[in-house]
């Protein structure tokens, strides 16, 4: 929370960056041997896009990077905070080669890791990095790479993921300004990590059941204290974006909250779980539908493994935002 005289991190850029294939959910139903209809109706998944081989979290990274620093018209920053839990190598993390990649030599870069909640602890860390004066803009990446992690024969969880990246560019200013993120609210319960975990060297592993009780309460609390937080009340809200973790929980906590379907904004259809990237892509998809516009208050939400959760708010200004490609770099494939 910025306090007076705190200068706010600013959301001054928004640029994306998806592997060029989609994966229609026919298919994924087709190698599990179930039907389409069963897929859509349990997840609201009808496609998803995956990395082929040769493609990176790093290249994905800098790719929406890139795209960001276009929207936002410069092509500086002080620091680059990539959002990830499938960094490409255990060491180093991913940011000092995306920031090089970039040509951002020099700047302060390094990795978070909260999982689907790792766009907005990002953003936080951009926040302080603003407010005591550490870093000026701030170039904030969350990408993943889920298929890597994901068992393509395991009907709970192989329908669901996504791979892709989105990045956001903050600079300093007033709290309150169109841009501004307002009060964050995260938290986290270590007590339940095995729900959704993934264990070293073996893929991604899911207790539906109880992660999905999980999402709609821990999503439904903090938003209403986020909100809270930023002197709203429900009806304040003109659009809701919550991670894309399935259209199921995303129906259940807007009903809690008290929101009709015209304030909330989906992705979850056409790209499904991207993990860290979701929100900031359907921020994008939002914005590209013009479904969030200029003015609008706009609530964001996160749950995800650990397990974590969290939630801001921020007055929607008025940017470009750049859809990019992933960026490729030989530097990466034939490191050791």
């Amino acid at each position: 929370m910025t306090g007076r005289g705190t200068p706010a991190a600013v959301l001054a850029g928004l640029g994306t960056a998806l592997p060029p294939r989609a994966v229609p959910s026919r298919d994924i139903g087709e190698h599990l041997g179930v039907e389409e209809s069963w897929i859509v109706q349990r997840t609201g998944i009808r496609s998803r896009f995956r990395c082929d081989q040769n493609t990176t979290t790093v290249d994905l990274a800098a790719g929406a990077g890139a795209a960001a620093l276009e929207s936002s018209g410069e092509t500086a920053a002080d620091a680059v905070v990539v959002a990830t839990v499938t960094p490409d190598r255990l060491l180093p993390a991913a940011a000092p080669a995306v920031a090089a990649r970039l040509g951002l030599e020099g700047a302060c870069a390094f990795d978070v890791a909260a999982a689907c909640t790792g766009l907005l602890c990002a953003v936080q860390t951009a926040q302080g990095l603003i407010a005591t004066g550490s870093a000026g803009r701030v170039l904030v990446i969350a990408a993943d790479r889920m298929s890597h992690v994901t068992d393509p024969n395991d009907p709970a969880t192989a329908p669901l993921f996504g791979d892709g990246a989105a990045a956001l560019v903050v600079r300093p200013g007033s709290p309150g300004e169109p841009g501004a993120f307002g009060p964050a609210v995260l938290g986290s319960d270590g007590r339940y990590a095995d729900a959704l975990h993934a264990p070293h060297g073996r893929f991604l592993q899911m207790r539906g059941r109880e992660v999905f009780q999980h999402a709609v309460t821990r999503l439904t609390e903090v938003s209403g204290q986020a909100a809270s937080a930023a002197g709203w009340r429900p009806g304040d809200v003109d659009r809701f974006v919550p991670h894309q973790a399935n259209g199921r929980i995303t129906a259940a906590v807007a009903q809690r909250l008290g929101l009709d379907g015209q304030r909330v904004v989906e992705s979850i259809g056409h790209l499904g779980n991207t993990s860290a990237a979701s929100i900031a892509l359907t921020l994008a998809h939002g914005a590209a539908q013009d479904r969030i516009t200029a003015g609008q208050r706009v609530l964001l939400a996160a749950f995800g493994a650990g397990l974590t959760w969290g939630a801001t708010t921020l007055r929607w200004p008025s940017l470009r935002c750049v859809a990019g490609h992933p960026v490729p770099s030989a530097l990466i494939r034939e490191a050791p």
